[in-house]
């Protein structure tokens, strides 16, 4: 949920100001990726398409897939990802039993809130889907004459410091639960990804 919505004759603008504050290329090239994609969630057969597409990067890292129909409480269960998630949503049916298996304290859940908010954004946009879309809906422009640009640029940081993105803007991803921690549960992803 957008904390404070922009109007769209006003999005240009704004995501104009948070790029003129990053303060290095790197951090400029990720953003000029997200800022490419649409602005607007994917909507039946494509976000459908969408959806494929992600579970398809999941299977080709080794995770099992549940069947669409199964009921799940958890977007990953430790055995298989939920097949009916969206492509842009990581989720939880059960939030009491997610609460009960916390392993962080409330300052290093946030950290890895934010970094894989900000590594799946990453890949939406490797995946050409509206990676902006989710951008806005996770809220990285708030505070954007306070400390948005520098939380940005901290987080991206942080993704290349443990691996899950390169000088190439080539995201991976976690396949190995190490209950929250350890910077070398990452593979790596073959670049270009497959298009199906």
């Amino acid at each position: 949920m957008i904390l404070t919505p922009i109007p769209s004759e006003a999005l240009p603008g704004t995501l104009d100001r948070f790029m003129a504050c990053l303060p290095d290329r790197f951090s400029h090239a990720v953003f000029q990726r997200i800022r490419a994609t649409s602005p607007e969630r994917a909507a039946g057969t494509e976000a459908e398409r969408h959806r494929l597409a992600a579970l398809s990067v999941a299977r080709a890292f080794g995770m099992a897939i549940h069947p669409k129909a199964t009921r799940c409480r958890f977007n990953w269960d430790g055995v298989a990802l939920y097949g009916a998630t969206e492509a842009f949503v990581i989720h939880t049916l059960d939030r009491a039993g997610a609460e009960r298996a916390v392993t962080l304290s409330p300052l290093e859940r946030e950290a890895d809130e934010a970094a894989a908010s900000l590594l799946g954004i990453i890949w939406e946009a490797a995946l050409g889907q509206p990676a902006l879309a989710s951008f806005l809906d996770q809220n990285w422009l708030e505070g954007l004459e306070r400390s948005a640009p520098a939380h940005f640029t901290a987080v991206l940081a942080t993704l290349r410091c443990t691996g899950a993105l390169n000088l190439r803007l080539t995201p991976a991803a976690s396949t190995a639960p190490k209950r929250g921690r350890g910077p070398h549960c990452l593979s790596r992803w073959p670049w270009p990804p497959p298009r199906h």
